[in-house]
């Protein structure tokens, strides 16, 4: 198809607002894909993978926006390129009150006397250090959403953070909640006295929607960006956040939620952990090794760390194991209809914490699950490959987003995966997620409502049944309503459980139930 592409000299937006644009540039009649990313080597050579490298952005820079449209024909992209611009002068911020000045960096802020204590920063990766920097000299903790900074730079700030007791959270941090303000994609969760900490963005959101749920609450969740447990970072913003947790009056649980950090970190954080003499709740998440010790819970999947939280703030003592709420369902009805053909689970997400969390569940039953981001790097499927037997997907790959918003946003390409496996006379099952929050698609469960009816539908034309898990990751605060985006669900034919822990486990009882070989 043919590709027509724009640059946009020295325009910058933050990913949410460019991933909205394209979704609203790929629903127009005669689009197929449509991208708007900044101009930096990384986004240029994912546009190469993908085949939609005009020759026109190869002089953008890291500072520039680039707007890639493909489609049918020359008119439908003209047309395509046009509302890009429309719709992004659309997104400016509106011009300043009459008789007052706009405000254009943290120094004038400052001066004009704005009380703030934190700087949220969305700029290019390569001013977002400068501007953090100057944010953390004025004495501002620093929730740096930006990507596409590079680690020395990320290690140069997190050192000079620690020195000044200041957080840096991020780069590429996703999600946070400090002092009850939500940022990013987190949820609308009531106070409470649990602290949370972590490398894992979606980890957080759904810790964070599982204790509210639990009738607890959050007291700070502190993201730190996913490359903050590398040995190189040292867990510098994690173990910050246990230090000021600690502190916190407000904070009588810590809850700290991560992908299995360098071994050296993991030790400095627990120790640091044993020190901060208030109860802790450790995940990370497919870590082996790690044991519980002195005031340290360690626990071994999401729900079980929003379990062990609540229990400790009201002043229990934790059982290894035990589920937050009800235990998987059976659903004898359902195993009964599905044909002889039908092995095999899938999992289609939008959240990277939950497609690894899927595998550690699988695992943990003696179900190996191949992935294209994998647990065991020896099941490792080629990008966009169709699933082979136990998958698990995550969609929020670049493989997945390049050419089109991210799932949380644009639930394109999980219904187009979904038909797949429908169509496949293996699959048994498909689990996945439904992720609300700011930020996140308005009404999630009724864009993907109509590809699921289509699903179950293909498979029924194969005379077979298909059996849908998902969960909601979110609360009834947050602007989509997580019992209606439940409702929806129900009403489109899907068991809706409460938490990706018991998706993976119901999944895993399904392979028990059909006495499939686990490890194909």
């Amino acid at each position: 198809m043919p590709v027509a592409a724009r640059v946009k000299p020295g325009f910058y937006k933050d990913s949410v607002a460019l991933m909205r644009v394209a979704q609203a540039l790929a629903a127009r009649a005669g689009i197929a894909r449509a991208t708007l990313v900044m101009g930096t080597p990384a986004n240029k050579a994912v546009l190469e993978h993908a085949g939609l490298l005009e020759r026109s952005l190869a002089d953008a820079r890291a500072g520039d926006l680039m707007i890639v449209v493909e489609g049918a024909a020359a008119a439908a992209l003209d047309e395509a390129l046009a509302e890009a611009e429309r719709l992004l002068v659309a997104t400016e911020a509106p011009a300043a009150i009459a008789g007052e000045e706009t405000l254009r960096s943290i120094a004038m802020a400052q001066e004009a006397g704005a009380p703030a204590t934190l700087a949220q920063i969305s700029v290019p990766g390569p001013y977002a250090a400068g501007e953090a920097l100057k944010a953390l000299k004025r004495g501002l903790h620093v929730f740096l959403f930006s990507d596409n900074v590079p680690l020395e730079q990320e290690i140069a700030l997190k050192k000079l953070a620690a020195g000044r007791r200041l957080l840096v959270m991020g780069p590429d941090c996703g999600t946070a909640i400090i002092g009850g303000v939500p940022l990013g994609f987190a949820n609308a969760v009531r106070r409470g006295v649990i602290g949370l900490a972590g490398a894992s963005g979606t980890g957080l959101q759904h810790v964070s929607t599982l204790v509210h749920d639990a009738g607890q609450g959050v007291s700070n969740a502190i993201g730190t960006g996913s490359r903050d447990v590398l040995a190189e970072v040292g867990g510098v913003t994690t173990r910050e956040a246990i230090a000021l947790l600690a502190a916190d009056r407000g904070t009588r649980v810590i809850t700290i939620v991560s992908k299995p950090p360098a071994k050296a970190v993991a030790e400095a954080v627990l120790a640091d952990a044993v020190r901060a003499g208030k109860p802790v709740v450790a995940l990370f998440l497919g870590a082996s090794g790690l044991k519980s010790q002195a005031n340290v819970t360690v626990v071994a999947t999401l729900e079980e760390a929003a379990s062990a939280a609540v229990t400790l703030a009201r002043g229990g003592v934790h059982k290894s194991g035990a589920p937050m709420l009800d235990g998987t369902a059976t659903m004898p009805a359902e195993l009964m209809m599905l044909a002889p053909s039908q092995r095999y689970v899938r999992g289609l997400y939008s959240g990277g914490t939950f497609c690894t969390e899927a595998q550690v569940v699988l695992r943990a039953a003696g179900i190996l699950a191949w992935s294209n981001a994998p647990i065991d790097k020896a099941r490792r499927i080629p990008e966009l490959a169709p699933s082979t037997a136990h998958c698990v997907i995550d969609l929020g790959a670049d493989e997945f987003t390049v050419g089109r918003p991210h799932p949380m946003i644009d639930h394109g390409a999980r219904a187009e995966r979904l038909l797949a496996e429908a169509r496949d006379p293996e699959t048994a099952l498909v689990m996945f997620d439904v992720v609300l929050g700011y930020g996140a698609h308005p009404d999630p469960a009724g864009a993907l409502a109509p590809a699921i009816r289509e699903a179950r539908a293909a498979a029924l034309r194969g005379g077979r049944h298909l059996i849908l898990v998902a969960f909601v990751c979110g609360t009834d605060e947050d602007p989509q309503r997580a019992s209606a985006q439940a409702k929806r669900l129900r009403e489109a034919g899907v068991n809706v459980v409460a938490s990706s822990t018991a998706a993976a486990r119901l999944a895993a009882s399904v392979v028990a139930a059909r006495s499939v070989s686990v490890n194909p």
